[in-house]
């Protein structure tokens, strides 16, 4: 009942649809071990999501050893309008995009942007520092709006 809503969310913080998965898996293993913690007089959905995205974030523990932060001031710039480059764009080719991000700049992005949390959250969470923090978004944002030009001037008229 959950899968599609869950595998949204865990396809953001995964490399692959297979790692998406993994995260979705030990998501719901860890629903169904603490159940009894839930309170049903509150909606399901946002404690799941809160299970999911604190999965994702010992999936990325579990894996930081393999993941290179990088630093600011190897980043190239290239300027382009959001709104010109956004249209046109589906959603898959969005989530594609974002998978294709670095672990560390993925996490980070999906933490800022789509969850809301704050930097000094973001460092507490990942064990990093704030302005590591700052740069993998700023970093995070440049990547996809390479990717995002480059998928707009590629599709046809």
């Amino acid at each position: 009942m959950f899968y599609g809503y869950g595998m949204s969310i865990a396809l953001r913080y995964g490399n692959s649809r297979e790692e998406a998965v993994e995260i979705l898996n030990d998501a719901f293993m860890k629903v169904f071990e603490n159940i009894r913690k839930y309170d049903s007089k509150k909606p399901f959905k946002p404690w799941f999501r809160k299970i999911l995205v604190n999965t994702a974030i010992n999936h990325f523990h579990k894996n930081k050893k393999v993941y290179k932060w990088e630093d600011l001031e190897h980043a190239k710039s290239k300027l382009v309008t959001e709104e010109s480059v956004i249209s046109g764009i589906s959603y898959d080719e969005i989530v594609e995009m974002v998978q294709k991000l670095s672990p560390a700049y993925r996490t980070v992005f999906n933490l800022h942007v789509i969850e809301g949390f704050r930097h000094d959250e973001i460092a507490k969470l990942l064990d990093i520092s704030p302005g590591t923090s700052k740069s993998n978004l700023h970093k995070a944002k440049q990547n996809l709006r390479v990717m995002l030009e480059k998928t707009i001037t590629e599709k046809p008229s």
